[in-house]
């Protein structure tokens, strides 16, 4: 006969207790995280653990076999405790994925960072199925499918408490780790297969989009002209101190304000405020270096929908017809060239030199709508601001 010392492996039992907490703090997600980022980021990164985790559980039980049931349990109880189980692990592994399918096939393409750290792509497959009724068959089976997972848990529960207090051989003992020894306990096998196989899949994965990315083209080298709407400069009179100059963004989000920086830019420019008709400013800039402090910012704007980095590898911009203005500084013309749509804007500016050096400081306001960027899940600026405000400030030094 069985007995009540017949127990589960110690890393059985950490498999079972770790996902049991994950699945209930899911439920508690899933009710709880609309329109909220953290939680939703939350609530993607945790079922993406329990996938690992249940494939890891499924390839150390079939290495590990569990302790049979109670010889006591009716013939009846054992066929329901079994598919209890066997739906358990189908609903570990199939919610995740289909978790996972639902935001790849969601016309709000938002990226997914795992806990603020690894980048998750979107499965390869979905591309052309944005938004349409497979999403909608995916998110019926998503809800529905935690619905059965509550009520097996229930059966589950129920069950193990049932045993504990009724006349038969108890069960729940066996997995937890304060109760009994194991009578005759098998070395455990299967380590390296298991843990060590959930821990490649997730390894190749979350190396997809660093593979499958193309590198943006840096920018030119300084005194290359750079393609633009307009005519590029033939000379430049002036060189940016790159350490000392930034272009910076700010625009808000959920009523909040964020700002960014693009690292990685160059700029050629000419000018002289006695010769304005001929000042001319080429600036190239690499959209797939924007920083704006968060992970999950900086990889929603590489993305498809907003600056689509692996298409379009840099943003052209070309500053011309220069005017002073009455305040004493200068006003100019912003002609832009982003995912190969020319767009114009006003740039307002002051510039104070002093010998061979000047310090400038600029700013245009830009909008999301006309730049094509973000449209297909934010048009009406529901969520990021429409206006999008970039500042430049920085110093130069006159070339001889």
């Amino acid at each position: 006969m069985t007995t009540s010392s017949s127990r589960y492996s110690a890393v059985a039992i950490l498999l079972h207790w770790a996902i049991a907490a994950l699945i209930l703090f899911m439920i508690w997600l899933g009710w709880n995280m609309e329109d909220n980022e953290v939680r939703f980021q939350l609530h993607k990164s945790i079922g993406i653990s329990i996938l690992f985790l249940s494939v890891a559980r499924v390839l150390w039980r079939g290495m590990n076999p569990p302790p049979p049931m109670p010889d006591d349990m009716k013939p009846w109880e054992k066929t329901l405790s079994h598919g209890v189980h066997v739906g358990f692990y189908v609903l570990m592994i199939g919610l995740p994925l289909l978790g996972w399918l639902l935001v790849s096939t969601s016309k709000f393409q938002v990226s997914t960072v795992l806990f603020g750290t690894v980048s998750w792509p979107h499965l390869p497959f979905t591309e052309g199925l944005r938004g349409g009724a497979l999403h909608e068959v995916v998110e019926f089976l998503h809800s529905k499918g935690a619905w059965v997972l509550i009520v097996l848990l229930g059966l589950h529960v129920a069950g193990a408490v049932k045993h504990e207090i009724g006349a038969e051989q108890g069960v729940f003992k066996r997995m937890i780790p304060l109760f009994g020894k194991p009578d005759a306990p098998h070395p455990a096998r299967g380590y390296v297969t298991a843990f060590g196989g959930a821990l490649v899949a997730f390894a190749i994965i979350a190396a997809l989009p660093l593979m499958t990315s193309s590198a943006p083209a840096a920018p030119p080298p300084e005194g290359a002209p750079a393609a633009s709407p307009a005519a590029a400069t033939t000379e430049t009179n002036w060189a940016i101190d790159r350490e000392a100059s930034e272009i910076r963004f700010t625009g808000t989000y959920e009523g909040n304000s964020f700002t960014g920086t693009f690292e990685r830019w160059s700029a050629d420019v000419y000018f002289d405020p006695d010769d304005l008709e001929k000042a001319n400013v080429q600036v190239s800039v690499d959209p797939g270096s924007a920083s704006a402090g968060k992970k999950l910012y900086n990889d929603t704007l590489k993305s498809g929908e907003w600056f689509d980095i692996s298409t379009y590898p840099s943003v052209q911009v070309s500053v011309i017809n220069f005017a002073a203005s009455p305040d004493g500084g200068y006003t100019a013309e912003a002609s832009m060239l982003v995912k190969n749509k020319a767009v114009d804007v006003p740039l307002s500016f002051n510039l104070t030199i002093d010998g061979d050096t000047a310090t400038y400081e600029g700013e245009a306001v830009l909008s999301r709508k006309a730049m094509n960027i973000g449209q297909q899940s934010d048009p009406g600026g529901d969520w990021v601001a429409d206006e999008v405000t970039v500042t430049i400030k920085g110093t130069a030094t006159r070339k001889p």
